[in-house]
């Protein structure tokens, strides 16, 4: 709903408080479980209109090329962008393959600039109806609406994301599988000519805090030779996020070993990479995601 762990962690809290400053309020007529959505909901309504949504590089302008100046990359602060979340938090182990494609694509929405772009309360609709599982006369309940406005809110939902590709599989293919580990092995050994063979020709690279962003396998070829150059030599950690595989890189460390660097996160079509996606706020990210900011010689 709000595209970023650390405010859902925030929201959640909240949520906890005013269900406890109100629970002598709760009378019993909906169900305990109805009632907590309906107080996160508010709370994730309330954070949306005094901040806004989140977005993505790929909605700051046009691409850049591969070889900007230093002086021309631009910050945006971390609460303007939307952020990666591990798929343990959301996709239980012990969930059957249903449920957990299931969330695996929910969770990809939520990453995606499509979710965002919904109208706050068409979000909630398509949250709490199609992750949540709840019913349309629950979720107008929730909402304080009728099952009409509910069930046309969904409509309209389900349209704005139609252009989304939803037959991509949330589990891997044999054939992914094999394109990854190449993909590890070339950015280590930073074979450049085999990583840029990998990817899709629409392929785009983005790295928030930094509203740059590239397109094409020669774009990312120059970058990485050029001021990326820093990533030769680092080592990719493999995990999950977002709905997509994803990597903890850790670059070299002038004092031996490596350090955090960033969070990286690819989207896949077919044995392609369609989108490699670098999270540079690795001082927040990796303790949260349960990753160390260094790894031994």
């Amino acid at each position: 709903m709000l595209g970023s762990l650390f405010d859902a962690d925030d929201a959640v809290q909240e949520t906890m408080i005013r269900a406890w400053r109100g629970l002598s309020q709760f009378d019993g007529r909906a169900s305990m479980r109805t009632w907590l959505y309906r107080i996160a909901t508010n709370v994730c309504l309330d954070e949306i209109k005094n901040r806004g949504r989140r977005a993505r590089p790929m909605e700051e302008g046009s691409a850049s090329s591969g070889s900007p100046s230093a002086e021309s990359l631009t910050k945006r602060p971390n609460e303007y962008w939307i952020e990666p979340i591990l798929d343990s938090y959301v996709v239980p182990a012990d969930a059957d393959p249903a449920e957990r494609a299931m969330l695996r694509q929910s969770v990809r929405l939520a990453f995606v600039a499509a979710l965002q772009k919904l109208a706050p309360k068409q979000r909630a609709v398509l949250l709490l109806m199609e992750v949540l599982e709840c019913s349309a006369a629950e979720v107008a309940g929730i909402l304080d609406t009728s099952v009409a406005s509910v069930n046309s809110a969904l409509q309209r939902a389900r349209v704005a994301l139609s252009h989304r590709d939803e037959a991509e599989p949330t589990e891997l293919s044999e054939a992914q599988r094999d394109m990854l580990q190449g993909y590890v092995s070339a950015f280590e050994s930073y074979d450049l000519d085999r990583l840029t063979t990998l990817v899709r020709q629409d392929v785009t690279l983005c790295m928030p805090p930094f509203s740059l962003w590239l397109q094409g396998p020669e774009a990312v070829r120059t970058w990485m030779l050029g001021l990326g150059s820093g990533c030769r030599g680092s080592r990719l950690a493999p995990t999950a996020a977002c709905g997509w595989p994803a990597f903890a890189q850790y670059q070299p460390a002038p004092e031996g070993g490596h350090k955090a660097w960033a969070l990286i996160v690819l989207e896949l079509s077919g044995d392609r990479i369609s989108a490699i996606n670098s999270f540079l706020d690795v001082n927040r990210l990796f303790p949260r995601f349960g990753l160390p900011l260094t790894l031994p010689a």
